[in-house]
């Protein structure tokens, strides 16, 4: 189903952001200085490739169409579990550029373990998030909707994918995660 396909590679570059994200921690940690700009890039991919251009894609998409045809089951799952993730995951983005502005201002231990603290947590929620989609919610959504409903969630998928300013910026974020994975690798 190339809805779900490409949501799932998706999740592949965003579990990457968020390995090098918590390397970039560790290297903090260990005595490197606080990149400004290179924390609120992150942010930037946060806010844009992981919450716009994928939350977005599931939120008006694959779960509309789920909540609309898959009764209280998909409810339950949807408002209950992965909508409140989508927040907790904006809510860790929110704090941790308001943290490297404090940073910015003040650079003070405090901040620095704001930005720590708001990176990692985020890394980890979008980790664990991650799984269940892929592993439940991904795989209930093929099972239980109809052949028509597949249809309309690859075509409307398809669309957004294909509308220009959305191409530009998946090549932009994915360009930038290269570059950060080869400065923050993996640990």
């Amino acid at each position: 189903m190339y809805g779900i396909d490409i949501l799932v590679e998706e999740h592949k570059n965003i579990i990457e952001f968020c390995k090098s994200m918590k390397s970039m921690c560790c290297s903090i940690i260990e005595g490197e200085d606080v990149d400004i700009n290179l924390v609120k890039e992150c942010v930037a991919f946060g806010k844009n490739y992981a919450d716009h251009l994928h939350h977005g894609k599931e939120e008006k998409i694959l779960f509309k169409v789920m909540l609309e045809k898959l009764g209280p089951v998909a409810d339950k799952l949807i408002r209950n579990g992965m909508l409140v993730e989508h927040d907790l995951g904006r809510l860790h983005m929110n704090e941790l550029l308001e943290a490297i502005d404090r940073y910015e201002k003040d650079p003070s231990t405090l901040n620095k373990l704001d930005i720590i603290t708001n990176a990692s947590g985020y890394a980890t929620l979008l980790n664990r998030h991650i799984g269940k989609e892929d592993e439940v919610v991904y795989t209930f959504a093929q099972r239980a909707l109809s052949d028509e409903d597949k249809k309309r969630v690859n075509v409307e998928t398809k669309e957004f994918d294909e509308a220009p300013e959305n191409k530009a910026d998946v090549e932009k974020y994915l360009d930038w995660l290269k570059n950060f994975k080869e400065k923050y690798p993996a640990r």
